[in-house]
Protein backbone atom coordinates (compact mmCIF):
# COMPACT_ATOMS: atom_id res chain seq x y z
CA UNK A 1 0.00 0.00 0.00
CA UNK A 2 1.99 3.21 -0.99
CA UNK A 3 1.66 6.09 1.85
CA UNK A 4 3.45 9.07 2.91
CA UNK A 5 5.12 10.43 5.95
CA UNK A 6 7.12 13.04 7.87
CA UNK A 7 10.19 12.74 9.75
CA UNK A 8 10.73 15.29 12.70
CA UNK A 9 11.92 14.22 15.78
CA UNK A 10 10.49 14.81 19.41
CA UNK A 11 12.56 17.77 20.30
CA UNK A 12 11.51 18.88 17.44
CA UNK A 13 7.26 19.87 18.27
CA UNK A 14 7.03 23.57 19.26
CA UNK A 15 6.03 22.43 23.15
CA UNK A 16 6.56 25.33 25.86
CA UNK A 17 9.34 25.34 28.22
CA UNK A 18 12.56 24.94 25.57
CA UNK A 19 12.30 21.76 23.70
CA UNK A 20 10.07 19.33 22.20
CA UNK A 21 7.63 16.97 24.51
CA UNK A 22 4.87 14.92 24.29
CA UNK A 23 2.67 17.83 24.73
CA UNK A 24 -0.55 19.31 23.22
CA UNK A 25 1.59 20.90 20.42
CA UNK A 26 2.27 16.99 19.91
CA UNK A 27 -1.29 15.47 19.70
CA UNK A 28 -1.73 18.92 16.96
CA UNK A 29 1.05 18.10 14.90
CA UNK A 30 -0.54 14.45 14.71
CA UNK A 31 -3.95 16.54 13.54
CA UNK A 32 -1.84 18.03 11.52
CA UNK A 33 -0.05 15.28 9.82
CA UNK A 34 -3.83 13.84 9.14
CA UNK A 35 -4.75 17.12 7.69
CA UNK A 36 -1.78 17.18 5.16
CA UNK A 37 -2.97 13.48 3.78
CA UNK A 38 0.20 11.49 5.80
CA UNK A 39 -0.11 7.98 7.28
CA UNK A 40 3.25 8.04 9.31
CA UNK A 41 5.05 10.13 11.43
CA UNK A 42 9.20 8.65 12.01
CA UNK A 43 10.92 10.23 14.87
CA UNK A 44 14.69 10.08 15.93
CA UNK A 45 16.12 7.41 19.07
CA UNK A 46 13.46 8.33 22.55
CA UNK A 47 16.34 7.32 24.73
CA UNK A 48 17.71 9.35 27.54
CA UNK A 49 20.98 11.26 26.50
CA UNK A 50 24.17 12.64 27.58
CA UNK A 51 27.23 14.72 26.79
CA UNK A 52 26.88 15.84 23.14
CA UNK A 53 23.14 15.21 23.30
CA UNK A 54 22.59 12.65 20.46
CA UNK A 55 20.17 10.41 20.29
CA UNK A 56 22.25 7.49 18.83
CA UNK A 57 24.05 8.03 22.49
CA UNK A 58 22.16 6.89 24.90
CA UNK A 59 22.24 5.81 28.28
CA UNK A 60 20.28 2.80 27.70
CA UNK A 61 18.33 1.01 25.25
CA UNK A 62 15.33 0.61 27.13
CA UNK A 63 14.38 3.83 28.78
CA UNK A 64 12.93 6.97 27.98
CA UNK A 65 14.17 10.77 27.69
CA UNK A 66 13.22 12.22 30.62
CA UNK A 67 13.37 15.88 28.79
CA UNK A 68 9.97 15.07 26.40
CA UNK A 69 7.84 14.40 29.51
CA UNK A 70 4.96 17.01 29.55
CA UNK A 71 5.66 19.67 32.41
CA UNK A 72 1.73 20.28 32.34
CA UNK A 73 0.31 17.25 32.56
CA UNK A 74 1.92 17.68 36.16
CA UNK A 75 0.72 20.98 36.21
CA UNK A 76 -2.83 19.46 36.02
CA UNK A 77 -1.82 16.79 38.11
CA UNK A 78 -1.10 18.91 40.96
CA UNK A 79 2.79 18.11 40.95
CA UNK A 80 3.99 21.27 39.49
CA UNK A 81 2.80 25.27 39.60
CA UNK A 82 2.76 27.30 36.42
CA UNK A 83 5.03 29.61 38.16
CA UNK A 84 7.65 26.65 38.69
CA UNK A 85 7.85 26.45 35.06
CA UNK A 86 7.78 29.77 34.02
CA UNK A 87 10.58 30.54 36.55
CA UNK A 88 12.84 28.50 34.89
CA UNK A 89 15.64 29.89 32.10
CA UNK A 90 14.56 27.90 29.13
CA UNK A 91 17.22 29.66 26.39
CA UNK A 92 16.77 32.53 24.40
CA UNK A 93 15.10 31.35 21.33
CA UNK A 94 12.03 29.46 20.09
CA UNK A 95 13.81 27.62 16.74
CA UNK A 96 16.94 26.21 18.86
CA UNK A 97 16.89 23.94 21.97
CA UNK A 98 19.72 24.97 24.65
CA UNK A 99 20.53 21.88 26.13
CA UNK A 100 22.74 23.78 29.18
CA UNK A 101 19.64 25.22 30.38
CA UNK A 102 17.03 22.00 29.66
CA UNK A 103 19.53 19.88 31.62
CA UNK A 104 19.15 22.06 34.49
CA UNK A 105 15.89 23.47 34.82
CA UNK A 106 14.21 20.05 33.71
CA UNK A 107 15.57 18.30 36.59
CA UNK A 108 14.81 20.32 39.15
CA UNK A 109 11.61 20.41 37.83
CA UNK A 110 11.33 16.49 37.78
CA UNK A 111 12.91 16.41 41.27
CA UNK A 112 10.31 19.18 42.82
CA UNK A 113 6.84 16.75 40.62
CA UNK A 114 8.58 13.82 42.57
CA UNK A 115 8.79 15.02 45.61
CA UNK A 116 4.87 16.00 45.36
CA UNK A 117 4.16 12.97 44.22
CA UNK A 118 2.76 9.44 46.11
CA UNK A 119 4.03 6.48 44.51
CA UNK A 120 2.46 4.09 47.41
CA UNK A 121 -1.45 5.69 46.25
CA UNK A 122 -0.52 4.69 42.49
CA UNK A 123 -1.32 0.86 41.52
CA UNK A 124 -0.14 1.35 38.26
CA UNK A 125 3.01 2.60 39.18
CA UNK A 126 3.45 -0.66 40.97
CA UNK A 127 2.37 -2.85 37.65
CA UNK A 128 4.74 -0.79 35.79
CA UNK A 129 7.84 -1.46 37.90
CA UNK A 130 6.62 -5.07 37.57
CA UNK A 131 6.45 -5.38 33.87
CA UNK A 132 9.48 -3.34 32.98
CA UNK A 133 11.73 -4.77 36.20
CA UNK A 134 13.93 -7.65 33.55
CA UNK A 135 15.43 -4.04 32.39
CA UNK A 136 14.07 -0.73 34.69
CA UNK A 137 15.92 -1.54 37.88
CA UNK A 138 19.35 -2.13 36.72
CA UNK A 139 19.12 1.36 34.56
CA UNK A 140 17.53 3.40 37.56
CA UNK A 141 20.37 2.08 40.02
CA UNK A 142 22.89 2.54 37.04
CA UNK A 143 21.49 6.47 36.86
CA UNK A 144 21.52 7.04 40.44
CA UNK A 145 25.37 5.85 40.92
CA UNK A 146 26.39 7.52 38.01
CA UNK A 147 24.96 11.07 39.90
CA UNK A 148 26.31 10.07 42.87
CA UNK A 149 29.82 9.65 41.24
CA UNK A 150 29.74 12.71 39.78
CA UNK A 151 28.39 11.83 36.25
CA UNK A 152 31.56 10.12 35.33
CA UNK A 153 31.92 6.90 33.09
CA UNK A 154 31.17 4.08 34.48
CA UNK A 155 34.93 2.21 33.92
CA UNK A 156 35.55 4.95 36.25
CA UNK A 157 33.69 4.21 39.21
CA UNK A 158 35.38 2.38 42.15
CA UNK A 159 36.10 -1.56 41.11
CA UNK A 160 33.43 -2.80 43.15
CA UNK A 161 30.58 -0.52 41.68
CA UNK A 162 32.64 -1.10 38.05
CA UNK A 163 32.94 -4.83 38.47
CA UNK A 164 29.31 -5.18 39.58
CA UNK A 165 30.06 -7.12 42.57
CA UNK A 166 27.14 -7.99 45.09
CA UNK A 167 28.51 -6.17 48.06
CA UNK A 168 29.59 -2.80 46.78
CA UNK A 169 25.89 -3.21 44.80
CA UNK A 170 23.87 -3.53 47.40
CA UNK A 171 25.30 -0.95 49.54
CA UNK A 172 25.13 1.60 47.04
CA UNK A 173 21.24 0.42 46.18
CA UNK A 174 21.29 0.85 50.25
CA UNK A 175 22.20 4.09 50.25
CA UNK A 176 20.63 5.81 46.79
CA UNK A 177 16.90 4.03 47.28
CA UNK A 178 15.66 7.97 47.01
CA UNK A 179 17.81 8.34 44.09
CA UNK A 180 16.54 5.19 42.57
CA UNK A 181 13.00 5.88 42.73
CA UNK A 182 13.07 9.66 41.38
CA UNK A 183 14.53 7.82 38.52
CA UNK A 184 11.90 5.08 38.00
CA UNK A 185 9.30 7.95 38.27
CA UNK A 186 10.81 9.80 35.47
CA UNK A 187 10.31 6.66 33.41
CA UNK A 188 6.77 6.05 34.41
CA UNK A 189 5.86 9.00 33.48
CA UNK A 190 7.58 8.92 30.03
CA UNK A 191 6.03 6.41 29.02
CA UNK A 192 2.72 6.18 29.78
CA UNK A 193 2.40 9.57 28.33
CA UNK A 194 4.11 8.12 25.02
CA UNK A 195 1.68 5.66 25.59
CA UNK A 196 -1.08 8.31 24.91
CA UNK A 197 0.63 10.31 22.28
CA UNK A 198 0.99 6.92 20.26
CA UNK A 199 -2.51 5.79 20.97
CA UNK A 200 -3.68 8.99 19.98
CA UNK A 201 -1.73 8.54 16.68
CA UNK A 202 -2.96 5.71 15.89
CA UNK A 203 -6.42 5.93 16.18
CA UNK A 204 -5.75 9.08 14.13
CA UNK A 205 -5.06 6.49 11.65
CA UNK A 206 -1.02 7.64 12.10
CA UNK A 207 1.92 5.01 12.06
CA UNK A 208 5.02 5.90 14.16
CA UNK A 209 8.34 4.99 12.82
CA UNK A 210 10.79 4.84 15.79
CA UNK A 211 14.50 4.21 14.94
CA UNK A 212 16.73 2.06 16.42
CA UNK A 213 20.47 2.37 16.25
CA UNK A 214 22.34 -0.87 16.15
CA UNK A 215 25.05 -0.29 18.81
CA UNK A 216 25.12 1.09 22.56
CA UNK A 217 26.84 3.73 24.09
CA UNK A 218 29.94 2.48 25.85
CA UNK A 219 28.56 4.32 29.20
CA UNK A 220 25.12 3.07 29.32
CA UNK A 221 23.23 1.10 31.76
CA UNK A 222 23.11 -1.86 29.26
CA UNK A 223 27.19 -2.46 28.74
CA UNK A 224 27.35 -1.70 32.92
CA UNK A 225 24.71 -4.29 34.04
CA UNK A 226 25.26 -7.09 30.64
CA UNK A 227 29.26 -6.89 30.15
CA UNK A 228 28.44 -10.62 28.79
CA UNK A 229 26.60 -8.97 25.96
CA UNK A 230 29.86 -7.26 24.72
CA UNK A 231 33.53 -7.94 23.42
CA UNK A 232 34.68 -7.08 26.87
CA UNK A 233 37.60 -8.84 29.00
CA UNK A 234 38.02 -10.06 32.05
CA UNK A 235 38.20 -6.70 34.03
CA UNK A 236 35.39 -5.43 32.09
CA UNK A 237 36.86 -3.34 29.45
CA UNK A 238 36.15 -3.27 25.54
CA UNK A 239 38.72 -5.16 23.38
CA UNK A 240 37.06 -3.77 20.63
CA UNK A 241 35.02 -0.85 19.63
CA UNK A 242 33.17 -0.27 16.45
CA UNK A 243 33.80 2.22 13.42
CA UNK A 244 34.29 2.36 9.91
CA UNK A 245 37.49 2.07 7.75
CA UNK A 246 39.32 4.92 5.80
CA UNK A 247 37.85 5.59 2.43
CA UNK A 248 37.10 8.24 0.36
CA UNK A 249 35.73 10.61 2.73
CA UNK A 250 38.17 9.91 5.66
CA UNK A 251 41.42 9.26 5.28
CA UNK A 252 41.77 7.80 9.21
CA UNK A 253 37.82 6.76 8.98
CA UNK A 254 35.63 6.93 11.55
CA UNK A 255 36.11 5.20 15.33
CA UNK A 256 32.42 5.08 16.95
CA UNK A 257 33.98 3.70 19.80
CA UNK A 258 30.65 2.06 20.74
CA UNK A 259 31.19 -1.49 22.08
CA UNK A 260 30.52 -4.71 19.31
CA UNK A 261 28.65 -7.47 20.55
CA UNK A 262 29.95 -10.98 21.32
CA UNK A 263 27.78 -12.74 18.61
CA UNK A 264 28.64 -16.32 19.80
CA UNK A 265 26.98 -15.67 23.15
CA UNK A 266 24.09 -14.29 21.54
CA UNK A 267 23.85 -17.17 19.47
CA UNK A 268 24.18 -19.58 22.22
CA UNK A 269 21.29 -17.83 24.03
CA UNK A 270 19.13 -17.71 21.26
CA UNK A 271 19.15 -14.00 20.82
CA UNK A 272 17.03 -13.90 23.73
CA UNK A 273 18.70 -10.29 24.65
CA UNK A 274 17.51 -9.04 20.80
CA UNK A 275 14.39 -10.75 20.72
CA UNK A 276 13.78 -8.56 24.30
CA UNK A 277 14.87 -5.64 22.80
CA UNK A 278 12.48 -5.66 19.24
CA UNK A 279 9.70 -6.83 21.62
CA UNK A 280 10.10 -3.64 23.33
CA UNK A 281 10.24 -1.54 20.59
CA UNK A 282 7.44 -2.90 18.90
CA UNK A 283 5.29 -1.83 22.03
CA UNK A 284 6.78 2.09 21.23
CA UNK A 285 6.28 1.83 18.10
CA UNK A 286 4.52 0.47 14.43
CA UNK A 287 7.92 0.31 12.83
CA UNK A 288 11.42 0.24 13.36
CA UNK A 289 14.12 1.39 11.12
CA UNK A 290 17.46 -0.03 12.34
CA UNK A 291 20.22 2.08 11.88
CA UNK A 292 23.66 0.68 10.04
CA UNK A 293 22.17 -2.51 9.08
CA UNK A 294 25.18 -3.71 7.19
CA UNK A 295 26.81 -4.23 10.91
CA UNK A 296 24.74 -7.44 11.13
CA UNK A 297 26.24 -9.09 8.22
CA UNK A 298 29.85 -7.45 8.30
CA UNK A 299 31.03 -5.29 11.29
CA UNK A 300 34.28 -2.94 11.15
CA UNK A 301 36.14 -4.02 14.75
CA UNK A 302 39.16 -1.36 15.84
CA UNK A 303 41.13 -2.57 18.64
CA UNK A 304 39.95 -0.43 22.08
CA UNK A 305 42.78 1.93 22.56
CA UNK A 306 43.18 3.23 19.15
CA UNK A 307 43.67 6.48 18.03
CA UNK A 308 42.06 5.99 14.54
CA UNK A 309 40.05 3.64 12.70
CA UNK A 310 42.89 2.77 10.45
CA UNK A 311 43.73 -0.98 12.11
CA UNK A 312 40.40 -2.26 12.42
CA UNK A 313 39.33 -5.29 10.31
CA UNK A 314 35.93 -6.76 9.27
CA UNK A 315 33.85 -9.70 11.18
CA UNK A 316 31.35 -11.65 10.58
CA UNK A 317 28.16 -10.64 11.66
CA UNK A 318 24.58 -12.82 12.86
CA UNK A 319 23.51 -12.48 9.17
CA UNK A 320 19.93 -13.72 8.44
CA UNK A 321 19.85 -16.25 11.38
CA UNK A 322 19.17 -13.23 13.72
CA UNK A 323 16.23 -11.87 11.33
CA UNK A 324 14.55 -15.61 11.29
CA UNK A 325 14.45 -15.70 15.43
CA UNK A 326 12.69 -12.18 15.79
CA UNK A 327 10.21 -12.72 12.96
CA UNK A 328 9.34 -15.92 14.65
CA UNK A 329 9.21 -14.85 18.26
CA UNK A 330 8.56 -10.93 18.24
CA UNK A 331 4.63 -10.23 16.84
CA UNK A 332 3.90 -7.94 14.31
CA UNK A 333 7.70 -6.97 13.45
CA UNK A 334 8.10 -4.30 11.36
CA UNK A 335 11.68 -3.47 9.89
CA UNK A 336 13.26 -0.43 7.87
CA UNK A 337 16.62 -1.82 7.08
CA UNK A 338 18.95 1.17 6.84
CA UNK A 339 21.32 0.20 4.57
CA UNK A 340 22.87 3.28 2.51
CA UNK A 341 26.54 3.74 1.73
CA UNK A 342 29.09 1.31 -0.38
CA UNK A 343 27.35 -2.25 -0.22
CA UNK A 344 28.72 -5.47 -0.38
CA UNK A 345 27.06 -8.05 -2.26
CA UNK A 346 26.29 -10.27 1.00
CA UNK A 347 24.51 -7.09 2.59
CA UNK A 348 22.31 -6.50 -0.26
CA UNK A 349 21.68 -10.47 -0.13
CA UNK A 350 21.01 -10.25 3.27
CA UNK A 351 18.53 -6.97 2.83
CA UNK A 352 16.44 -9.24 0.40
CA UNK A 353 16.79 -12.31 2.57
CA UNK A 354 15.12 -10.80 5.64
CA UNK A 355 12.47 -9.33 3.14
CA UNK A 356 12.85 -5.70 4.53
CA UNK A 357 12.42 -2.49 2.83
CA UNK A 358 15.90 -0.25 2.27
CA UNK A 359 16.19 3.24 1.97
CA UNK A 360 16.72 5.21 -0.68
CA UNK A 361 17.80 9.04 -0.47
CA UNK A 362 17.35 11.61 -3.48
CA UNK A 363 20.60 13.84 -2.26
CA UNK A 364 22.38 10.64 -3.02
CA UNK A 365 21.52 10.72 -6.67
CA UNK A 366 22.51 13.44 -8.77
CA UNK A 367 26.37 12.69 -8.86
CA UNK A 368 28.74 13.09 -12.21
CA UNK A 369 28.21 9.61 -12.98
CA UNK A 370 24.51 9.84 -13.68
CA UNK A 371 24.21 6.27 -12.75
CA UNK A 372 23.65 6.36 -9.27
CA UNK A 373 21.39 3.60 -7.69
CA UNK A 374 19.36 6.25 -6.10
CA UNK A 375 18.21 7.55 -9.08
CA UNK A 376 14.00 6.62 -8.71
CA UNK A 377 13.94 5.06 -12.63
CA UNK A 378 16.24 1.94 -10.91
CA UNK A 379 14.05 1.44 -7.22
CA UNK A 380 11.73 -1.50 -6.44
CA UNK A 381 8.45 -0.97 -4.41
CA UNK A 382 9.69 -2.36 -1.36
CA UNK A 383 11.79 0.62 -0.18
CA UNK A 384 11.42 3.84 1.35
CA UNK A 385 12.29 7.15 -0.66
CA UNK A 386 13.66 9.76 1.42
CA UNK A 387 14.80 13.60 0.27
CA UNK A 388 17.25 13.65 2.78
CA UNK A 389 17.35 12.04 6.31
CA UNK A 390 18.59 14.00 9.71
CA UNK A 391 21.91 13.35 9.07
CA UNK A 392 21.53 15.31 5.46
CA UNK A 393 21.61 19.04 4.95
CA UNK A 394 18.22 20.16 3.81
CA UNK A 395 17.14 19.59 0.38
CA UNK A 396 17.31 23.66 0.34
CA UNK A 397 20.72 23.54 1.88
CA UNK A 398 21.98 20.76 -0.41
CA UNK A 399 20.88 21.97 -3.67
CA UNK A 400 22.19 25.32 -3.25
CA UNK A 401 25.41 23.51 -2.12
CA UNK A 402 25.40 21.57 -5.35
CA UNK A 403 28.12 22.03 -8.13
CA UNK A 404 26.79 23.80 -11.66
CA UNK A 405 26.55 20.32 -12.99
CA UNK A 406 24.90 18.10 -10.62
CA UNK A 407 22.21 21.01 -10.28
CA UNK A 408 21.79 20.76 -14.31
CA UNK A 409 21.18 17.26 -13.54
CA UNK A 410 18.83 17.40 -10.69
CA UNK A 411 17.03 19.78 -12.33
CA UNK A 412 16.75 18.52 -15.91
CA UNK A 413 15.58 15.43 -13.95
CA UNK A 414 12.95 16.59 -11.71
CA UNK A 415 11.81 19.25 -14.93
CA UNK A 416 12.93 22.50 -12.30
CA UNK A 417 14.85 24.47 -15.04
CA UNK A 418 14.73 28.34 -14.18
CA UNK A 419 12.52 27.49 -11.10
CA UNK A 420 12.96 29.43 -7.94
CA UNK A 421 14.59 27.33 -5.79
CA UNK A 422 11.83 26.41 -2.96
CA UNK A 423 10.10 25.48 -6.03
CA UNK A 424 13.35 23.24 -6.92
CA UNK A 425 13.04 21.47 -3.01
CA UNK A 426 8.89 20.87 -4.01
CA UNK A 427 10.51 18.95 -7.34
CA UNK A 428 12.73 16.99 -5.23
CA UNK A 429 9.61 16.01 -3.00
CA UNK A 430 7.24 15.69 -6.13
CA UNK A 431 10.20 13.10 -7.40
CA UNK A 432 9.99 10.94 -4.18
CA UNK A 433 6.23 11.37 -3.60
CA UNK A 434 5.56 9.87 -7.54
CA UNK A 435 8.20 6.76 -7.64
CA UNK A 436 7.47 3.40 -6.97
CA UNK A 437 8.54 3.46 -3.57
CA UNK A 438 5.36 2.33 -1.26
CA UNK A 439 6.66 4.65 0.93
CA UNK A 440 8.21 8.18 1.40
CA UNK A 441 8.98 9.83 4.22
CA UNK A 442 9.91 13.78 4.20
CA UNK A 443 11.86 15.37 6.98
CA UNK A 444 9.51 18.44 7.96
CA UNK A 445 12.50 21.19 6.69
CA UNK A 446 11.69 20.26 3.54
CA UNK A 447 8.29 20.60 3.44
CA UNK A 448 8.73 24.03 4.53
CA UNK A 449 11.81 24.97 2.12
CA UNK A 450 14.49 25.62 4.76
CA UNK A 451 18.12 25.97 4.55
CA UNK A 452 20.78 24.49 6.53
CA UNK A 453 20.53 26.31 9.51
CA UNK A 454 17.74 23.90 9.82
CA UNK A 455 19.44 21.40 9.76
CA UNK A 456 19.44 18.16 12.02
CA UNK A 457 22.81 16.84 12.40
CA UNK A 458 26.20 17.10 10.58
CA UNK A 459 28.14 13.92 11.54
CA UNK A 460 31.40 13.99 13.07
CA UNK A 461 30.54 17.83 14.14
CA UNK A 462 29.88 18.92 17.74
CA UNK A 463 28.12 22.32 19.12
CA UNK A 464 25.08 22.97 16.67
CA UNK A 465 23.28 19.35 16.39
CA UNK A 466 20.16 17.95 17.30
CA UNK A 467 19.16 21.90 18.38
CA UNK A 468 16.41 22.84 15.58
CA UNK A 469 12.58 23.31 16.47
CA UNK A 470 9.42 24.19 14.59
CA UNK A 471 8.16 27.38 15.88
CA UNK A 472 4.74 27.57 15.92
CA UNK A 473 2.60 28.41 13.09
CA UNK A 474 5.34 27.67 10.90
CA UNK A 475 3.55 24.42 9.58
CA UNK A 476 0.71 26.92 7.94
CA UNK A 477 -2.67 25.21 6.69
CA UNK A 478 -1.70 26.18 2.80
CA UNK A 479 1.45 24.26 3.19
CA UNK A 480 -0.37 21.45 4.59
CA UNK A 481 -2.64 21.74 1.47
CA UNK A 482 -0.19 21.22 -0.54
CA UNK A 483 1.48 17.93 1.15
CA UNK A 484 -2.38 16.83 1.00
CA UNK A 485 -2.35 17.75 -2.62
CA UNK A 486 0.40 15.97 -3.71
CA UNK A 487 -0.31 12.52 -2.04
CA UNK A 488 -3.78 12.62 -3.37
CA UNK A 489 -1.98 13.15 -6.64
CA UNK A 490 0.72 10.05 -6.11
CA UNK A 491 -1.72 7.31 -5.16
CA UNK A 492 -0.36 7.62 -1.32
CA UNK A 493 -3.39 9.23 0.63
Amino acid sequence: MRASGVLLPITSIPSNYGIGCFSKEAFGFVDQLVRGGQKYWQILPLGPTGFGDSPYQSFSTFAGNPYFIDLEVFIREGLLTEWDCHSCDWGGSESYVDYEKIYNSRFRLLRMAFSRYHAEQDQEFARFLEKNKYWLYDYCLFMAIKDDQGGIAWWDWPEGLRKKEPAAVEEAAKKLDEEIRFYQFQQYWFFKQWCWLKTYANNSGIKIIGDVPIYLALDSADTWSHAELFQFDKDGRPISVAGCPPDAFSSTGQLWGNPVYDWKYHKQTGYDWWVRRMRHCMELYDVVRIDHFRGFDEYYAIPYGSATAENGKWEKGPGIELFRILNEKVEGLQVIAEDLGLLTDSVIELVRDTGYPGMKVLQFAFDASWNSTYLPHKYDHNSVVYTGTHDNETTRGWFESLSDYDRKFMQAYTACKDQPVEECVWALIRTAMASVSDLAIIPMQDYLCLGNEARMNAPSTFGTNWKWRLTKGQLTEDTLGRMLAMARLYGRY
